[in-house]
Order: structure tokens, then sequence, then C-alpha cells
């Protein structure tokens, strides 16, 4: 069984990557590069302020928190434990990958991009009211971008980024949910976009 899940994963990644051109390839490293999101990113938290105003200054830190932990623990403890390489390490695949991005580090097994993208979404997602439907699908839908450029880009197998959405979503929730008791506690009856 086990074998037969590492080879799905394997040719999962491979027709993933096979499905190239030059235009795919600039948006996907698009998408994988961290750092092209912190202006979104600024604006995010200026936004996030505005609408919880005094809640702001529990919410923002535990959002900083999630994908804090997301990140640490998929890079500092599961890729050293596992020690799997990444695509583009592998001799028995490298020489049929596509790398339009170079290859990163060595070990890739979990995800870290997955894990970060999928905390933020899901954090937010969770303590945004309903009304704001639009913005958790886009933030969802980003997610799922992030991370399928990790397996595009040859950086992670599918299973990589799953465990590390995974990761990222419960870490997420965890925190959240501090979020939630802590506001039941101290700002009962405010409503979220009320001044306050």
């Amino acid at each position: 069984m086990i074998e037969y899940l590492q080879t799905l994963d394997r040719e999962l990644l491979v027709a993933a990557n096979a499905h190239h051109t030059r235009g795919l390839d600039a948006w996907m490293v698009f998408f994988s590069e961290r750092f092209v999101w912190f202006p979104a990113y600024f604006v995010l938290l200026l936004v996030l302020g505005y609408l919880f105003r005094r809640r702001a200054f529990l919410l923002l830190p535990l959002l900083g928190l999630s994908v804090a932990l997301a990140d640490s623990v998929s890079s500092r403890f599961f890729k050293p434990y596992f020690a799997r390489l990444r695509p583009c390490h592998d001799s028995r695949l490298s020489a049929v990958l596509n790398l339009a991005n170079g290859c990163g580090g060595q070990f890739g097994f979990i995800s870290s991009h997955a894990a970060n993208a999928f905390a933020l979404a899901v954090f937010i997602a969770l303590v945004l009211p309903r009304r704001f439907r639009l913005a958790k699908i886009l933030l969802f839908i980003w997610a799922a971008i992030v991370s399928y450029s990790r397996i595009y880009l040859a950086a992670h197998f599918p299973s990589d980024v799953v465990a590390g959405a995974l990761l990222g979503s419960l870490l997420a929730w965890g925190c959240a949910t501090l979020y939630e008791k802590g506001t039941a506690r101290w700002w009962p009856t405010i409503a979220v976009g009320t001044p306050s």
C-alpha cells in the first residue's frame, strides 16, 4: 500500500510538472515567491486591524503565531526528522523534471509554503463573520494556488503539500480557538467592524 502511494505521489508530480509553458512557469514562480506577497500581507493586516479594532491586539499576534508555528514546525521538525528529498534532488526524477525555479533546500516533507498559506487562510476564515464569504473563498484559492505551485515547480511531492496544508490548518484552528475564547472573555458584546 505504501509503495502504491509513493508511486502515485511521483506520477502526480510528474504529470503536474510536465504541463508547463513559459507563461505558466512565470505565474507559478510568482505565486511561489514569498517576498512578493509582503505588500498584500501588509494591506491584509491593516484591514484586519480596522475591522477588529481593539480585538486586533489579540487577533494579529495569534494570526502571526499560527503562521510562525506552521513555518517552524514544518521546517525545523518535519524536514530534518523525515529527511525526504525534494523531487528536484531525487536522482530518479530530476532528469525528467522541468526546474523553472531552481530547487531549494535538500528536504521537502512537509511543505512550509502550504503550511504557512493554509495557516493564514484557515485562521482568517475562522475568525471572519459569514458576510465575508467572498474574502474567505479568495484566501483559500490563493492558498491552493501557492500550494500547487510547489508541485508544479517540482519543489514538493503532492503528499508534502497535503501534509503541509493539514498542519497549517490544524495550527490555525488552535490559534483561532484561543482567539474566540479570549474575545468571549474580554470583549463579549463587540461585533466585528463596529467601533470599539
